[in-house]
């Protein structure tokens, strides 16, 4: 299911049906089972999880009786499950938790507070959050907080080595993170991204497409500005314990 997830996110914005490095055959076994049920035509079973992939996993969720964010495309573990009902088992599975969970008075869901307590526990400061997730209408946002996995640090009171020093932290426990600066536009803040939340929205896996190909995360799409040594590979389904 990680690599599914990967996938979901890292395929759609391609400029063309390039597959995700690990994730292929997993994925082709999703979208064999989403052809078997009528959703996904044979010239699109071709292990890219593309927005075809996406509308007919949405599709597939819907049958069940899902909507709304659990209807967003994005597998889930309860519906991938009845997907592989008699073709495939899941296997190393992510799940958001409870939606109504917070940190530092902030709404997040369960495994995003989980990250953030990892991150934070490297760190001889704390973090603070100016934004959580499942806020939608911020415009200042472009949709990327309105579900989950998506929060806003404060460095006010941070160095800039602290600064990047929490960045790299944030990223060894799975987030796709960036500081933001007045170059970009922004009041100095970090975003953050849980990678492969299930419940995160389409613009804010777009972001994570951007963070695995070394991009900001950002409508230019410019490179990261992350100095070398607090960059993190995307590696991060070694790093963090799922349940």
């Amino acid at each position: 299911m990680e690599m599914v997830l990967v996938a979901c996110q890292v395929d759609p914005p391609k400029s063309g049906t390039g597959t995700t490095p690990g994730a292929e055959e997993h994925v082709l076994t999703v979208e064999q089972a989403l052809r078997a049920k009528g959703l996904l035509a044979t010239a699109q079973t071709d292990g890219h999880f593309g927005t075809a992939t996406l509308d007919a996993y949405a599709a597939w969720q819907r049958s069940l009786g899902f909507e709304g964010l659990d209807a967003n495309g994005v597998p889930g573990r309860t519906s991938l499950i009845q997907l592989g009902s008699g073709r495939f088992d899941v296997t190393r599975p992510v799940t958001a938790g409870s939606r109504t969970d917070s940190y530092g008075g902030k709404r997040v869901n369960t495994r995003t507070a989980d990250m953030l307590r990892a991150a934070d526990g490297m760190l001889s400061w704390s973090l603070t959050l100016t934004q959580g997730s499942y806020t939608p209408g911020n415009p200042d946002s472009a949709g990327t907080h309105d579900g989950g996995g998506v929060v806003d640090i404060s460095v006010s009171s941070m160095s800039m080595t602290q600064r990047w020093q929490t960045v790299r932290a944030l990223r060894t426990v799975g987030f796709a993170a960036w500081l933001r600066t007045p170059d970009d536009g922004f009041a100095y803040h970090i975003h953050a991204n849980g990678i492969s939340d299930p419940d995160m929205s389409r613009p804010a896996r777009n972001q994570v497409h951007d963070h695995y190909f070394g991009r900001n995360g950002l409508a230019n799409h410019a490179p990261d500005n992350t100095p070398e040594q607090y960059r993190v590979a995307f590696t991060w389904w070694e790093r963090y314990k799922r349940g």
